[in-house]
């Protein structure tokens, strides 16, 4: 940025920054931002200001807008919108590559198609997803025009102003009203409220919807009359423009003084004014500048792997094409050397061919052009339908609605979807995912006594439902009727007085940031940043100390019914790194004291050593109460005296007003004062899991998907969580913890527990090490790396050295060992490196789901992103993939959605390039008979409708439909799930099948007509074979052949996949009989000039034989494939499948038996039933809901097949006496 040369000299005496005397250049990198107040000249001197378009400008800066204050967030203008979408539609290689072909079909010596067959299919599909950026882009045209042009209220010469916002100007001051969005990022100046106070709302920036308050520093405060404001003319520098939405640093100068800026004086963009009749404000940031726009930058685009793999595939069909294409290439060379030469009278070359080797060059492109439908430009577009249709299947989903929150489930990608069906590992957060979210205030430690356990009059401690009533508030007029507490002695030493009680209380009054709102006199609302907050003010307001009201310098609280206003000095603020938040108070007798809240494992270390046998009892409690699952918190005090706080003031001051590192200059001033603090209790706070969360994580794992819980809470609270949630249990072999603080000792932890693992797996491997297996776990999920089942828990301060470069491999090998892995007191950096980490190594598909700013970067950095819509705001569903209200809607999401997604694309992808090598590969045949002169067997209009009308609509119904066994049985057996984790159903082994079984079929499309067609006559007995004949017998055999194919894929038959295969058939003979008939001859007579010729060539019963053995002869090794598959190897979904049919006959048997028994017959005809009964199911428990385990071991043991069971049975019955005594009974 340039900055101006001249400086007041006042403000360089008051300490102006050295970078001031530094000229830096006109256009790049901005360094700091600065804005004067009410003065446009001098603002419009850096460019950020300017009104209008802007000088050219470096690639740097592209996306900064002309106009300051104008957003764009549109991509398009009339004139660009066809060149740029054309351009950037033609960033995709499939669509250059179509293309390129397209260009070589131009060219009349090596095309042998007409150019539409190649431009139709590439412009329909440029046209529909042009279609879909334009109106796209048409709303954001219209949500950007909506925006810009609200009108905002502008302090301009003197005078407020009606502006709109595109044209409000950085260092503008601007006034707000209630209700009133915030045009740009603005320093709060005044305010109708007292002492510059102003409540916004913020739930387009975080999704939060609780009021947060914002102060003007005191110098400007006064500022609210327009004459004084119009004089204003303080300057502003600070940081450059960024995307943090919680950090602001800068500088006020003034008046030959400065003033240091943070977060708290500052209203960006996107805010909403809450309960603030006016404030002004000076603009800092505008338009692309501010932080709401800074953070509306595109997530990385994500690929599944079916996606990647697809890419490789194209790329070895290409190949595939080039080869073939050589090979006809020199066919056609050797063909025209030693044949084509003695026809030339006849077959003249054209005059650019002068040898049989050019020949056979122009006929090599001429085979690209004709086999190029092995990839056809429809598969992109059909892949992209499906992944449509499954995102809408999510979004209508009914069980995955909450009716509570009127929230259905949203598949915010449409790109992801089949990769649900591959997942093996879940990172999870827990609190607001695992857990509801919601606070209830349930024990506390006070002066070494516990508190909120009930005892009955044995002395045990007394359960829920054995608990006398709630303990009665009826004393206090402003107490919260919907808090419950159980222990009543707790609530006696309040009324008793007793000064430790007393000071407990009042901390959790004082020490938090909640703001009060009274709607009417005596009925309170809290509005807290967090639940854990809200939940301790109600507690101690419940308990007589209320929290009452605060301005900027004071808190109001009504102690046991006395208003006592206390003066808030300080307030040392919480965040991730401190993991605690101090006040600072003077109360009315002076007497200053700091108050302080915060994680134990940071506090306990900052008592003073008089206190340590009041701490050892508080951390028995602590234990205790993390042992139940409960989040805890510990409280201490310390008394300051009026000298040492002026002097540490002084310090805090010098830190604020830093111009670098402002943020590790006071967190150093806070450690300091933060030290040698008096213990006063602990506070619990129950946390309740979500409904359905046990079952959806035991169906989970028993699905082979691993979860991992990554959470910020202490380690015994999360491994009580565990046990409550089954991700650890009783039965496990064992629970390693991990909990070294050096690098020694976490290594060393890891390695015993590996070496355990490894003990036990030698003694029971069968001759295998631990290592070999480990190798070969690979190849199969179902195969465990060790015997036995083992749980990981890692505190943050291990796992900080256990991601260290030299010993993840070690970590990760540990925990993917274990069947769960929890991570205590990590950070939300530390969740997103544990997800990168097995990304980098497993190659696994990896989902992680949270609900809170704290996981945003673990759901953007798995594969799979969901956010919970909870308590903590929506900043995690922002950044997700998919997203619900509860927890337990993973199970579906995963095991019926992702699972089917899986299935269909799969079957999908299978079926698509079968067709399309059947279709394409008989022209390779047909070059060896035609002399290689690259003809085409089919006419020109089928190979153009092929792909698009006649085989279009039959696959895609498959991929959106189809499903191998109903929702329920997929939820009953999550071992389904695991071929997808295997990637067993579509992968290079299952590829080179469909492309085997397409070469087949083309061998016999081609050579069985071929042959007919050799000796075959008419009814006239005329000779049948000429090339149209040839070409529509073969177009016939390969649409019926297709068809019928597509029906035994087919797993799940709907009324709409009836409709498009049949009527694609239908559509097929009404478009050939139409080509070949009078009337388009009559339009058209250059283009249809065979006329009658379908008409007479399906008029011959030759030719219908030839098409059904054609079928026959194609079909007829697939069903004989499937069948054997079936009886000699059947997998789990046909085991589902075959009970499926079990229990309708015996549902039927049952029907069948009840009405028979209604003729009044008491004789039974059980004995001479006529066929084996269900005994042997019955006994055997496949009949009923097989379990998991149970059936993944049935269907594993691929030389005793259920058939081979059954007929293994009937044959061992029919050598038994009572078999053969059946048997004249059934004669």
């Amino acid at each position: 940025m340039t900055v101006p040369k001249e400086m007041p000299e006042k403000w360089a005496r008051a300490g102006a920054p050295p970078s001031w005397s530094r000229k830096k250049p006109s256009w790049g990198t901005e360094e700091e931002r600065r804005a004067r107040a009410n003065d446009r000249e001098y603002n419009e001197k850096f460019q950020y200001a300017v009104r209008g378009p802007r000088p050219p400008v470096p690639s740097s800066w592209v996306g900064k807008e002309g106009q300051s204050n104008c957003i764009k967030t549109s991509k398009y203008n009339i004139l660009t919108f066809l060149p740029v979408n054309l351009f950037e539609q033609f960033q995709e290689v499939a669509n250059t590559y179509f293309l390129f072909l397209l260009i070589l079909q131009l060219i009349p010596q090596i095309s042998s198609l007409s150019w539409f067959t190649t431009i139709v299919p590439l412009v329909l599909v440029l046209t529909i997803t042009a279609v879909k950026d334009a109106t796209d882009d048409y709303f954001r045209h219209k949500s950007d025009n909506q925006v810009n042009n609200r009108q905002s209220q502008v302090l301009i010469n003197g005078i407020l102003q009606q502006e709109q916002w595109m044209n409000v100007c950085v260092g503008d001051i601007i006034k707000l009203e209630n209700n009133q969005f915030v045009a740009a990022d603005l320093l709060l100046l005044s305010s109708s409220e007292p002492h510059g106070l102003c409540y916004i709302e913020t739930a387009e920036l975080d999704g939060e919807t609780n009021m947060k308050v914002r102060q003007a520093i005191p110098v400007t405060s006064e500022l609210g009359d327009i004459s004084k404001l119009a004089k204003f003319d303080g300057e502003v520098i600070c940081e450059p423009p960024n995307n943090k939405l919680d950090k602001f640093s800068g500088t006020l100068y003034w008046k030959e003084n400065k003033f240091p800026l943070s977060n708290q004086n500052m209203l960006l963009r996107g805010c909403v004014l809450r309960n603030t009749e006016w404030c002004f404000g000076l603009v800092i940031f505008a338009g692309p500048d501010t932080k709401l726009m800074q953070n509306s930058g595109r997530t990385k685009f994500k690929r599944t792997s079916i996606d990647r793999l697809m890419n490789t595939l194209v790329l070895w069909i290409f190949g595939f094409l080039v080869c073939m294409g050589v090979i006809l290439a020199i066919g056609n060379a050797i063909w025209e050397h030693e044949v084509g030469t003695r026809f030339q009278v006849y077959l003249p070359w054209d005059e650019a061919v002068d040898s049989a080797f050019f020949s056979g060059f122009l006929s090599f492109w001429s085979y690209i052009i004709i086999l190029n439908t092995v990839v056809p430009i429809s598969l992109y577009v059909s892949v992209e339908v499906i992944r449509l249709g499954h995102s809408y299947f999510i979004n209508w989903d009914k069980k995955m609605f909450c009716m509570k929150k009127r929230t259905p489930a949203e598949a915010r990608t449409t790109t992801l979807n089949e990769e649900l069906g591959q997942v093996e590992y879940i990172f999870s957060d827990k609190t607001g995912t695992l857990t509801q979210n919601i606070m209830v205030f349930n024990k506390c430690s006070i002066n070494g006594r516990s508190y909120g356990d009930v005892f009955d009059v044995l002395g045990h401690k007394a359960e829920l439902g054995e608990r006398p009533e709630p303990v009665d508030f009826s004393f206090n007029p402003l107490a919260d009727k919907k808090f419950l507490f159980w222990d009543p002695t707790l609530l006696e030493a309040v009324k008793m007085g007793d000064p430790h009680t007393h000071e407990f209380f009042r901390l959790l009054s004082l020490c938090h940031t909640v703001m009060s709102e009274e709607k009417s006199e005596g009925e309170l609302y809290y509005k807290a940043q967090s639940p854990d907050e809200g939940a301790l003010v109600t507690a101690a307001r419940n308990f007589g100390f209320v929290f009452r009201s605060r301005t900027p310098k004071t808190i109001t609280v009504h102690e046991m019914g006395t208003a006592i206003t206390y003066q808030l000095l300080a307030i040392l603020d919480f965040n991730n790194i401190r993991k605690r938040m101090s006040v600072i108070v003077r109360n009315p007798e002076g007497k200053i004291r700091l108050y302080c809240k915060g994680a134990d494992t940071i506090l306990l270390d900052r008592l003073h050593h008089s206190t340590q046998e009041l701490l050892n009892t508080t951390t028995d409690h602590l234990n205790e109460y993390a042992g139940e699952g409960l989040r805890t918190l510990v409280l201490a005090y310390k008394d300051l005296d009026e000298e040492y706080y002026e002097e540490w003031a002084g310090r805090r001051l010098q830190a604020s007003l830093a111009q670098d590192s402002r943020d590790d200059r006071l967190a150093s001033v806070y450690e300091e004062v933060e030290s040698d603090m008096m213990l006063l209790g602990a506070t619990a706070i129950e946390d309740k899991l979500q409904q359905g969360v046990p079952e959806t994580i035991a169906l989970l794992t028993l699905a082979n998907i691993k979860i991992w819980v990554l959470t910020g809470d202490k380690q015994e609270t999360a491994v009580n969580i565990g046990y409550s949630c089954k991700m650890l249990t009783d039965d496990m072999t064992e629970v390693f913890i991990v909990t070294g603080h050096t690098v020694l000792e976490v290594r060393e932890e890891l390695r015993k527990a590996r070496e355990k693992m490894m003990d036990s797996s030698r003694a029971v491997g069968n001759g295998f090490t631990y290592q070999e297996k480990l190798s070969s776990s690979r190849l199969s999920s179902v195969l465990e790396a060790v015997a036995g089942e083992y749980a990981l828990v890692i505190n943050g301060h291990s796992l900080a050295h256990a991601l260290e470069a030299d010993m993840e491999l070690e970590f990760l090998e540990t925990a993917c060992a274990c069947k769960a892995v929890i991570c205590c007191r990590v950070t939300p950096l530390q969740k997103a490196q544990v997800v990168e980490l097995v990304k980098k190594y497993k190659k696994a598909v990896t989902l992680a789901i949270g609900d809170g700013a704290n996981d945003v970067s673990m759901i953007k950095t798995a594969h799979i992103g969901v956010g919970i819509s909870g308590q903590e705001g929506i900043q995690a569903v922002l950044a997700s993939d998919y997203s619900f209200s509860q927890f337990k809607f993973l199970q579906r999401l995963l095991l019926v959605h992702g699972r089917w997604s899986y299935l269909r694309m799969c079957k999908f992808l299978c079926y698509f390039f079968y067709k399309n090598f059947a279709f394409t590969m008989v022209h390779f045949w047909f070059g060896f008979f035609c002399g290689f002169s690259a003809q085409t067997v089919y006419d020109q209009y089928f190979i153009t409708l092929y792909n698009i009308v006649y085989t279009s609509l039959p696959v895609l119904a498959m991929g959106v439909f189809d499903q191998d066994v109903p929702e329920q049985r997929s939820m009953e057996y999550p071992k389904l799930y695991e071929p997808g984790q295997l990637n067993l159903l579509f992968n290079k082994r299952e590829f080179f099948i469909c492309i085997a079984q397409g070469i087949y079929t083309s061998v016999l499309m081609f050579f069985i007509p071929y042959g007919v067609f050799a000796e075959a006559t008419r009814d006239d007995g005329t000779q049948l074979a000429d090339y149209q004949s040839f070409a529509v017998t073969v177009a016939t055999s390969l649409v019926i052949v297709v068809s019928v194919q597509i029906g035994l894929d087919t797993g799940y038959w709907t009324a709409i996949n009836h409709f498009f295969i049949w009527g694609s058939l239908a559509v097929y003979f009404a478009i050939l009989f139409a080509m070949h008939s009078n009337g388009l001859f009559d339009m058209f007579p250059n283009q249809f000039r065979f006329v009658g010729n379908a008409q007479n060539t399906l008029a011959q019963p030759t030719v219908w034989l030839t098409i059904v053995l054609t079928t026959v002869v194609c079909i007829m090794p697939v069903v004989a494939f499937r069948f054997l598959r079936l009886n000699l190897k059947p997998d789990l979904s046909d085991t589902v499948r075959y009970t499926q049919l079990v229990r309708k006959k015996q549902k039927a048997q049952h029907r069948c038996m009840r009405r028979v028994g209604r003729t009044g017959s008491r004789r039974s005809g059980y004995a001479f039933s006529h066929q084996e009964g269900f005994g042997e199911l019955i006994m055997s428990g496949k009949n009923m809901r097989l379990s998991s385990l149970a059936l993944s071991s049935f269907t594993t043991r691929s030389s005793s097949s259920w058939i081979e069971s059954l007929r293994r049975k009937k044959s061992d019955s029919a050598s038994s006496p009572s078999g053969g005594a059946d048997k004249p009974l059934k004669g």
